[in-house]
């Protein structure tokens, strides 16, 4: 697996539905910043980790009109449980066929602990007000992963 994307390049547009069942795409979003996290599964120590540190950040997202929306292959029945039971309240999609894990790179082969399986690579997008990509983080480390992403973000409004 390999993200073949650069920073500089257009973020590829895409439509997925949220844990509500609406449907979401990127072009949607155009005029506003957004961080794009890509991540294995719900209510897991590590994604749910993450997923807290950018709800205990979300004020200052706000503040900078940053939309966060998180990325995983389960259903928009677990991200309604996992967004409930954490108090989220940013959007998280589901990629159930990996289609835009795939288009992003994020999706592949992966050895955890010398098994070898299929799954997502913890990654992060940060795209512009016209859809293009300022910061690409591969290999994303859970906790303080939302202060990382807001400084790269930078202090525009």
């Amino acid at each position: 697996m390999s993200i073949t994307l650069k920073e500089g390049d257009v973020a590829p547009d895409f439509k997925l539905s949220d844990a509500k069942g609406n449907d979401i795409s990127l072009s949607s979003l155009r005029g506003q910043r957004v961080v794009l996290y890509f991540y294995p599964k719900d209510d897991t120590p590590g994604c749910t980790a993450q997923a807290c540190s950018f709800r205990d950040s979300s004020e200052e997202y706000e503040k900078r009109k940053i939309m966060v929306v998180g990325v995983s292959p389960d259903s928009a029945e677990s991200h309604a449980g996992f967004a409930q039971k954490h108090s989220l309240k940013f959007k998280l999609l589901s990629d159930q066929n990996h289609e835009v894990a795939s288009l992003y790179g994020v999706w592949g082969k992966r050895t955890v602990d010398g098994k070898t399986s299929f799954g997502m690579a913890r990654s992060t997008f940060i795209i512009d007000e016209d859809g293009n990509i300022m910061k690409i983080f591969q290999q994303v480390v859970p906790e303080g992963h939302a202060s990382e992403a807001l400084s790269a973000v930078g202090e525009r409004t």
